[in-house]
């Protein structure tokens, strides 16, 4: 069984994806994205969290298009837009972009003190640090 297949396998079986299309999305953005020289660990588990609805998803499809078109070979201008972005939002929106950051970054997110934000907001962060943990265990 290869990565995506253990990734996605796992990620079924403790139930990590919302809804079929949660899925639907995730497996695409890896099918078509997997084998690209910028795909690492750090990419998926942003791949997880962006597959959660169909705004962020179009979002990271466009993103990771340009780069594939661009022939880039690390994250590192995403990462810089997921910056950016950070900067411009608030609340929860605020919070996925700084574990978006920190999966890019490969290193430990921990939401700060007292972080205000909507429930649904620290629902999908919970869920995406569970898959984060699934995907690194999928790496090997």
């Amino acid at each position: 069984m290869n990565f995506k297949e253990r990734c996605i396998s796992l990620l079924d079986e403790e139930g990590m994806f919302e809804d079929s299309g949660h899925r639907t999305r995730f497996k695409e953005l890896l099918d078509c994205y997997g084998d690209y020289p910028f795909f690492g660990g750090g990419l998926c588990k942003c791949m997880y969290l962006s597959a959660w609805d169909e705004v962020h998803f179009a979002v990271m499809l466009e993103v990771l298009t340009g780069m594939a078109l661009g022939k880039e070979r690390d994250t590192g201008e995403m990462r810089m837009q997921g910056e950016a972005l950070a900067r411009e939002c608030a609340g929860g929106e605020y919070y996925v972009f700084q574990l978006s950051n920190a999966f890019l970054d490969e290193r430990e997110f921990c939401l700060e003190e007292g972080a205000r934000m909507e429930p649904e907001y620290r629902h999908i962060i919970g869920q995406a640090l569970k898959a984060g943990a699934l995907i690194e265990k999928a790496l090997g």
